[in-house]
């Protein structure tokens, strides 16, 4: 009985061995020199095809201009290249700045961060930043003030508190704002008062 189960398991082994390598008759082999069927052919055909297309050609932009937009906008074409001349009334637009207050966030952040180490080049450069990303920026204006101020440049330190309480006349930071104003001599009497400063 012992030699009876080994034998019996060795004999199941080659039989399933001796099936695996016979050659299937619906599925010819490498060497057999047939065909892959008609299907497969027509397949490969199709995915070269597409390769050789464009697979955004069902969602390309038409970027012509419009049919008479060259009578409607005579000056367009100047206005974008930019070759603008002073005898020509195209406007001003020299160079444009994306708008993105996420980025203006994160350099304000970056800037609070080298004021606190008193590293103030590289704070007023990131508050810089900031600006370039979104134009009235009020932290970023009183920090530059700030950075101003402790670089010995009060002129711009009063231009920037300025621009701050322009912004945001009674945001957080306007006390403070009007406080330094008052410190480096460039308070505005004609500047009406705060609500909060006429009650005390």
């Amino acid at each position: 009985m012992r030699l009876c189960i080994p034998a019996l398991a060795a004999s199941l082994c080659l039989g399933n061995w001796a099936v695996a390598q016979q050659p299937s008759q619906s599925d010819p082999g490498p060497g057999s020199g047939q065909a892959p069927p008609r299907s497969d052919q027509e397949q490969q055909k199709d995915r070269e095809a597409e390769a050789r297309e464009s697979s955004s050609r069902d969602t390309r932009i038409d970027l012509s201009p419009p049919k008479n937009d060259a009578k409607d906008h005579p000056n367009s074409a100047v206005a974008v290249s930019g070759d603008t001349h002073p005898e020509d009334d195209v406007g001003d637009v020299h160079e444009m700045h994306p708008w993105n207050p996420y980025r203006a966030l994160k350099d304000d952040e970056v800037a609070d961060f080298y004021l606190k180490r008193k590293n103030y080049r590289a704070a007023l450069a990131r508050y810089q930043d900031a600006l370039t990303f979104k134009e009235h920026d009020a932290a970023a204006n009183f920090g530059m003030a700030q950075c101003y101020e402790k670089l010995n440049q009060p002129a711009e330190a009063v231009t920037h508190y300025k621009e701050y309480l322009k912004i945001l006349p009674e945001g957080p930071l306007s006390k403070e704002a009007r406080k330094a104003l008052e410190r480096l001599g460039a308070a505005e009497k004609n500047e009406p008062a705060s609500p909060t400063q006429a009650k005390q």
